[in-house]
This record gives C-alpha cells, sequence and structure tokens, in this order.
C-alpha cells in the first residue's frame, strides 16, 4: 500500500489518498493524469526526514492536506504554526524561536510575546 497527495497549482495538498505501491509502473504520473492534477507519493511512515520502522525516509514528511509540496527540497512542508516560528531546514519541520522548557510542566506558544507560557488547568 501507498498513499499519495494531490497539490493544487501553488503545490498546497489537496487530498491524500491510498493507491498501489510503485513498481514498474510510474503510479504519480498515473494517478496525476486521471486527476488533472500534480501527484507525489508520500510516506506515511516518514516525519522530520525519519522513517519511523528503520527503512528510508521519503520526502521528509508524511503530506496531510494543507501541506505545501517543495520541489526544490522534494519535500512535504506542514503549515507554519505562528509567524516567528523558523523552517528546520534539515527536517522541514517548524520550530519555535525559543526551545520550550524542558521542566516537566505543560506551555503553550504565546505569539504576542514570543515565549511560552505556563499552562494552568483553571479550578
Amino acid at each position: 500500500m501507498a498513499h499519495y497527495a494531490f497539490l493544487d497549482e501553488h503545490y498546497i495538498v489537496t487530498e491524500v489518498i491510498v493507491g498501489k505501491d510503485e513498481s514498474n509502473f510510474d503510479w504519480e504520473k498515473h494517478y496525476g493524469d486521471f486527476r488533472g492534477q500534480l501527484c507525489k507519493r508520500t510516506s506515511y511512515n516518514t516525519i522530520g526526514g525519519v522513517h519511523n520502522g528503520g527503512g528510508t525516509p521519503f520526502r521528509k514528511n508524511y503530506a496531510g492536506i494543507g501541506y505545501s509540496y517543495d520541489p526544490d527540497r522534494d519535500a512535504f512542508i506542514p503549515p507554519k504554526p505562528y509567524p516567528s516560528w523558523v523552517l528546520d531546514e534539515m527536517t522541514c519541520l517548524w520550530s519555535a524561536p525559543t526551545a520550550m522548557p524542558d521542566d516537566g510542566k505543560r506551555y503553550n506558544w504565546d505569539e504576542a510575546t514570543t515565549s511560552w507560557v505556563e499552562f494552568v488547568m483553571p479550578e
């Protein structure tokens, strides 16, 4: 089983489907021609450039609706969560400009202050 992402004219993922594994046939072209959209295979087991099953990573990240495809990097990139976050070139994932504290507490990102704010459950 393989997964394929359909892209609009701006390289934004509009749909992801389950399809045939590639072997001696170009399924990307087949599905793309059938739908009239650019189609790229995506790996369900790849995130941040690492294959979670120990296999070869594929296109940096599993595609999701709203992700963008960067043909220069041959990578799927998730939507940017906050304006201040920066793209990690190795993983093609977004990172906060400052690391989240590692003290066992829960934090939320506050874009107004560009900092991590401790999450406190209301009583």
